[in-house]
């Protein structure tokens, strides 16, 4: 039986070659001090090409929204001409990209944004862990509470770094509302205690998602959503009642889709797939990568139009090929994983490797 993966997607928004996309994963490789991306990861991008849709690592919209060292940027000219050269890559060996724009929220420290004290919608810091700096593993620290002017100018940067993107070449923006960031701060019920109008959690989020499809278009917009993850401290007490209001005030907007990842306790995919209209891209995150089983399981239950794959694309640049071929898959290795240079980045093998294929000769299958 063929893979539900390898069928094109034609929807109102999108149109791809197949259902398996390339989910955003942070990988710390820009440089540092600029934010801009390096030549590397253009190739580390193109060599993925083959994907139905890759969505990038995390792109900070605002110089207080970068989570790491080694994290791009998408807020200054030299920023917007080394994505240009990126995207241009990609296209022209087949692909598709869209820029996630990540800000981290409280999740940051001083040492990472030049000093200055991390954001968030409450001054609550993360109790449990630590932040990796260029100094080493250090302490969260209690963030700055955001005013409601400061919350408006971060809305609008997302909107700006959106124009940014698409100035870049990127065929669209997915905003990241999942995981424990800025977005799931103002959705969560500890790390938001405002008794303001942004006491209504779902709020901030519609409010940047309106900010960045006024700016491009809603056929370019994409968000991301985690219901009821608990990563970096993230309380949802009955996640569903919030979400259910979130999708019924972006779904008569006509996004290009909803990326929804399964995690936890609360059957995300199940309750919210009839409450959304257009495509929904799924992934499933657990101690394991997701499977090709279970992406096609999900396809065929109709509970996703796409699956977003993050470590088996990683450690396996032309994963739609290997599924048509029913070939066997590279495993992951922890080097390389967060920044350094070639290994455990770019290196590893594609098939036809060793048969006369240079390490950027790949040429797309889709």
């Amino acid at each position: 039986m063929n893979s539900p993966l390898l069928a094109p997607y034609r929807g109102t928004a999108l149109h791809l070659p197949n259902r398996a996309a390339m989910a955003p994963m942070t990988r710390a490789r820009a440089d540092d001090a600029t934010g801009v991306p390096t030549p590397i990861m253009s190739e580390y991008y193109t060599l993925r090409a083959g994907a139905g849709l890759i969505v990038s690592e995390g792109i900070w919209p605002h110089p207080l929204g970068k989570g790491g060292p080694g994290v791009p940027g998408l807020t200054e000219p030299a920023q917007i001409e080394g994505w240009r050269r990126l995207t241009r890559a990609v296209h022209t060996a087949g692909g598709r990209i869209f820029a996630q724009l990540w800000h981290v929220g409280r999740v940051s420290h001083p040492d990472i944004l030049g000093g200055e004290q991390p954001v968030a919608p409450s001054a609550v810091a993360l109790s449990d862990g630590q932040i990796f700096t260029a100094r080493g593993p250090k302490d969260y620290v209690v963030p700055h509470e955001l005013s409601a002017a400061e919350i408006a100018e971060t809305v609008q940067s997302h909107a700006v770094a959106a124009r940014n993107a698409i100035d870049a070449g990127f065929d669209g923006v997915e905003v990241n509302g999942a995981y424990g960031y800025l977005l799931a701060q103002f959705l969560s019920d500890n790390a938001n205690l405002r008794a303001d109008g942004y006491s209504d959690r779902v709020r901030f989020v519609i409010e940047v998602v309106e900010a960045v499809a006024a700016a491009i278009g809603a056929e370019r917009t994409g968000l991301r959503i985690s219901p009821g993850n608990a990563l970096l401290g993230i309380v949802e007490s009955e996640p569903a009642p919030r979400y259910h209001r979130l999708l019924g005030a972006l779904d008569r907007m006509g996004l290009a889709y909803l990326h929804v990842v399964q995690s936890g306790k609360y059957a995300a995919l199940e309750d919210l797939r009839p409450r959304w209209r257009g495509m929904l891209m799924a992934a499933f995150d657990g101690p394991e990568p997701g499977s090709r089983e279970q992406a096609e399981g999900a396809l065929r239950a109709g509970l996703a139009d796409v699956y977003a794959f993050g470590r088996l694309f990683l450690a396996n640049p032309d994963l739609p090929q290997r599924i048509a071929s029913n070939a066997p898959l590279n495993p992951i290795r922890a080097v390389g994983m967060y920044g350094g240079g070639a290994e455990g980045y770019v290196d590893y093998p594609r098939l036809g490797d060793g048969a006369g294929h240079s390490r950027t000769g790949f040429a797309p299958a889709w």
